[in-house]
């Protein structure tokens, strides 16, 4: 039992959460960006993409209700392969 607390430690170690205040480069939203989804209002929509240091980025964009992407989360991790 340890050793999986161990194991998940490390996991969560690995990740870390950044606020979602401002978009980064290579975000949807970047440098005022306005983009129109064809989706409906509240539907989520993650993109995924390299950032600096070849940390992996993962964000998640909510619809709002005249068609445009809100930023509401980002979670950083390293990207490596396993072999």
């Amino acid at each position: 039992m340890k050793y999986a607390f161990a194991a998940m430690l490390l996991l969560v170690a690995g990740c870390s959460t950044t606020t979602a205040d401002q978009p980064i480069p290579g975000s949807l939203t970047y440098g005022g960006k306005v983009i129109h989804s064809p989706y409906k209002p509240g539907t989520v929509i993650k993109h995924t993409f390299l950032g600096d240091f070849g940390l992996r980025q993962f964000e998640r964009y909510v619809v709002q209700p005249d068609g445009t992407l809100k930023l509401v989360s980002r979670i950083e991790s390293e990207d490596f392969l396993w072999n």
